[in-house]
């Protein structure tokens, strides 16, 4: 058998020279083929971000107004994310069909769920926003109210105000203590230099 490009009827036939323009223009095509299924990758995440994400408004239409912890957007980049609030967020996992719920924290990012089914991760979001509510609950209950920390700046505690005159009188008397008995060792120590 003869192979049509390297042999002849008789023998090697010289190899055409490639020219440079003509490799560059086959690299230019390679690459904007990889570049569209790169986008076409891209856009298949993003709609399936975007499915999930109206599967979730039943649960965020929940929320009540005045809890703002959370802050729900798809994000377009490299890697396109449904962010839940700021520390955690959905995104596509290798294979573009699991959907990967993860939370950032200061040891490194945690996998709080993983599924190829958006229900599973729904459910996933779910338990993670009842328990950022008690979280924000809970901190709420350890803040003092306003009024509490109004009367502890003004210096009342329970109601009794403590005067802020004697602060000030107790400061003046320990000011002046400081001077008198500065300028006495002064005197002792000029009297008895020779």
């Amino acid at each position: 058998m003869s192979n049509a490009r390297g042999m002849g009827a008789g023998g090697a036939e010289p190899a055409k020279p490639v020219r440079l323009r003509d490799a560059l223009r086959q690299a230019r095509i390679e690459a904007a083929d990889r570049t569209g299924v790169v986008v076409d990758l891209r856009d298949a995440e993003v709609a399936r971000l975007e499915i999930l994400n109206e599967a979730l408004d039943p649960l965020f239409a929940q929320i009540p107004d005045q809890v703002d912890l959370f802050d729900r957007g798809i994000s377009q980049g490299d890697t396109p994310r449904l962010w839940i609030d700021v520390v955690a967020h959905v995104l596509m996992g290798r294979d573009k069909r699991m959907y990967r719920f993860v939370q950032d924290t200061r040891h490194g990012r945690v996998v709080l769920a993983e599924s190829h089914d958006a229900a599973v991760v729904v459910n996933a979001v779910t338990d993670y926003v009842a328990r950022r509510m008690i979280e924000r609950e809970r901190a709420m209950a350890a803040t003092p109210l306003p009024e509490q920390e109004r009367s502890r700046e003004k210096g009342t505690e329970d109601g009794q105000e403590k005067p802020r005159r004697g602060r000030f009188w107790a400061f003046a008397f320990g000011f002046i203590a400081g001077v008198v008995a500065l300028f006495g060792l002064a005197l002792v120590a000029a009297l008895r230099s020779p």
